[in-house]
Formats: C-alpha cells, structure tokens, sequence
C-alpha cells in the first residue's frame, strides 16, 4: 500500500447556508478572481497605453464576469455533454449542479471586450493586451474552487502525493490535477505574463504569450487529468477533449507572436 504525503482536506463545499439558500467556495472563487483581477486592473489603469479608466474598467469587468458564466456553460454544454442537454435543455441553465468550461468562458470574455472595444473606440488588441495579465487570478481562484469542491480530479496514481477525493466512487489515489491547474493556469501563467507586460511589447504580443503558455499548461496536465465520463479519451487511448481544445490555441498563440513581432520590426525598419 502507496504511503501518502496527504490526505484530501475533506472541505464542506457550501460555504455558508442560510436555510435553502447555499453560498458554494466555488461560487466564492469566482467572485474572488473578479476582485482580484479588478485591483491589478486599477494599476495597469495607470499605464499610458490603457484602453480604460477605472469606471470603464469596473463596467468590463462585471460584463467580462456575465461572459464567463454565461460562455462557460455554453461552452461545458457544447463540448464536454450534449448529450445530457439533448435530453433535458432545461440542464442548461442549472448552473449550480456544476460544468463549466475554460474555453467557452474564455469566449465568453473575448465576445465582452470585442463590444467594449467598439464602445471605447479602441483595437480590440489594445483590449485584449490589457486583459490578458489579469486573467490567471481568476483561473487560479477557479481551480482552488475545484478542489475544495474535489472535483475535476486527476488520474490514479501510486506517487505518495496522490490523494482520494470523497466523491470519487472508486476511492482510488488520485493526482490533485486541481493544484496542478491552480499552481500553472493560476500562479505561473500569471508570472509569465504579467512580467512579460510589465514592459513595452508589440501590439497583440502579449494576448499570444497568454494563449500559447496556457495552451501548453492545459495540454500538459491534461495528461494527468481524468477525463470527462461521458467522453473518456477522444483518440489514441490519450488525447481528451480538454488537449484537442488547446492545440488551436498553441497555433494561435505561436501565430499572432510571430506576426506581432515581424510587425514591429517592419514599423521599426528604415523607409
């Protein structure tokens, strides 16, 4: 028997209940990534080349939050169970029996600043370059909420790390993919990319860094992520839904860097 540096904290997953009502951590970490994101907004306000003021930001921000949640329901309908809201349509909207998804929220968001970015009269890159640093705060708090939930779990394993999550039915040792998720798509790409902005960059370099490093993040530890039941492995006994749905975004992140950096060198090159 695998000796365990851990055992899995066993957490009430309501917060606080008030007779019927039940307040979820996972619906508090959403509300703690918007807040978090909304400080670091106020300071990139300060910068020159800021689409935003603070009033305009605290508009985006509530709409970015409609975005994600309206985006990554659609999105975790569309492509993680279908099947189910062919079933029962009304499924859609039962926001609070879980499923969400990452790329469909990330839509979501990219829908918001396309329309704030014709409001404010600005390129969407503009838009998007402000954005991008600030994300991973709420990635990060959304992977905590995952874990304190134990859902999303990980693939068994035998490292003494590993840990069985309690709504698991086979109560096999599992990966904490969650952590794995919250200390890359949270802290490390928020690192990244926030130190990366911290200096003057082509026009659109800084959205393609955010999309090509967590793209790679996601694909990553997708491979110690259990997939989704109702999907399981989508080919080769190893490619999950989560990695097809990240392999565009490496492309696409690698595309715009490649174009935002020949770009600047033809902006920059004698006439």
């Amino acid at each position: 028997m695998v000796e365990t540096w851990w055992s899995y904290p066993n957490i009430d997953p309501v917060a606080v209940a008030l007779g019927p009502l039940k307040v979820h951590w996972y619906g508090l970490m959403y509300l703690v990534g918007f807040t978090l994101a909304w400080f670091l907004g106020k300071s990139r306000c300060k910068r020159p080349d800021s689409p935003f003021n603070e009033e305009q930001l605290a508009d985006f921000i509530f709409w970015a939050a409609v975005g994600v949640v309206i985006g990554g329901r659609a999105g975790y309908v569309l492509f993680y169970n279908f099947g189910q809201f062919l079933q029962d349509p009304l499924w859609l909207f039962k926001i609070w029996t879980g499923g969400m998804s990452f790329h469909g929220g990330l839509i979501g968001v990219i829908v918001t600043m396309i329309v704030h970015a014709r409001k404010l009269g600005v390129s969407f890159w503009n838009v998007a370059d402000f954005v991008a640093p600030i994300v991973p705060t709420g990635l990060g708090a959304g992977r905590l909420g995952n874990f304190i939930g134990g859902e999303l779990w990980g693939r068994a394993t035998d490292a003494p790390w590993g840990m069985v999550f309690p709504r698991d039915p086979s109560h096999l040792l599992r990966h904490p993919s969650q952590l794995y998720q919250f200390a890359l798509e949270g802290v490390a790409l928020f690192l990244i990319v926030w130190f990366y902005s911290s200096k003057p960059r082509p026009t659109m370099a800084v959205s393609g860094v955010f999309v090509l490093a967590y793209g790679c993040f996601r694909f990553l530890v997708e491979f110690v992520r259990e997939p989704d039941a109702q999907l399981g492995f989508l080919a080769w006994d190893w490619l999950t839904m989560g990695q097809l749905l990240s392999l565009p975004m490496i492309l696409f992140g690698i595309s715009i860097l490649v174009f935002a950096n020949k770009k600047a060198a033809q902006s920059n090159s004698p006439a």
